[in-house]
This record gives structure tokens, sequence and C-alpha cells, in this order.
């Protein structure tokens, strides 16, 4: 039983890692695009880099929790000692990138438009 269950958290972790790929591809894509709009729609919006850089951390920042959601999935089924600190340390790193980026992106959409300022 225990092998079953290894073997379909294997799979449910490879499909929550291939979530993780796509949501941070798409972001980066969508991000990439939208860098030339402001030359097909002249003149840009205020805010328009911001706006951007919020999407595609909000984009890396669900891409993390996809990513930590797939490496406990992984780590569920007897776990030894040695993948417990693994997993330790990479919840730690991405849980800290997480903190920091989110706190980032709310200080961008808080704070006033500085690109007014600087044009």
């Amino acid at each position: 039983m225990e092998q079953a269950l290894g073997h379909w958290s294997e799979y449910i972790a490879l499909m929550v890692e291939a979530a993780a790929i796509g949501v941070v591809s798409f972001g980066a894509v969508e991000a990439f695009i939208r860098l030339f709009q402001p030359f097909f729609d002249w003149p840009p919006d205020p805010g328009w880099r911001r706006s951007i850089w919020v999407d595609f951390g909000m984009s890396l920042v669900l891409g993390l929790q996809f990513a930590l959601a797939a490496d406990i999935v992984r780590s569920v089924i007897a776990p030894t000692w040695e993948d417990l600190g693994f997993l330790a340390a990479l919840a730690a790193i991405r849980t800290f990138l997480s903190f920091f980026l989110e706190k980032d992106i709310r200080e961008a959409r808080s704070s006033p438009d500085r690109e007014r300022i600087e044009a």
C-alpha cells in the first residue's frame, strides 16, 4: 500500500511542478510582451513598468508556492531524516523569497507613482 501511495504521490508532485512551471512561464511571457506595449500605445500609461513588475512578481510567488507544494507531496510517504532536512531547507528558502517578494509587491501597489515624478 505504501508503495502504491508513493507511486501516486510522484505523479501528483510532477503535476504540481508542471503547474509551477506553467505559471512562471506564462507570467514571464506576459511580462515580456507587455514590455513592448508602450511602443505601440504612445504615450504609455503612468506606472506601466510597476504594473508589469507587480503582475510578474505575483506569478513568481504563485510558482514558488506550487514548487513548495510539490516538494511537500514528495516527502509525505516514508521520508528519511535527510529528506526532511532537504525539505526544511527548500521550504525556508522558498518561504523567505515569497515573503520578501510579496512585501515588495505590497509596497509597490501602495506607494505613489514614482514614474510620473521621473518623467
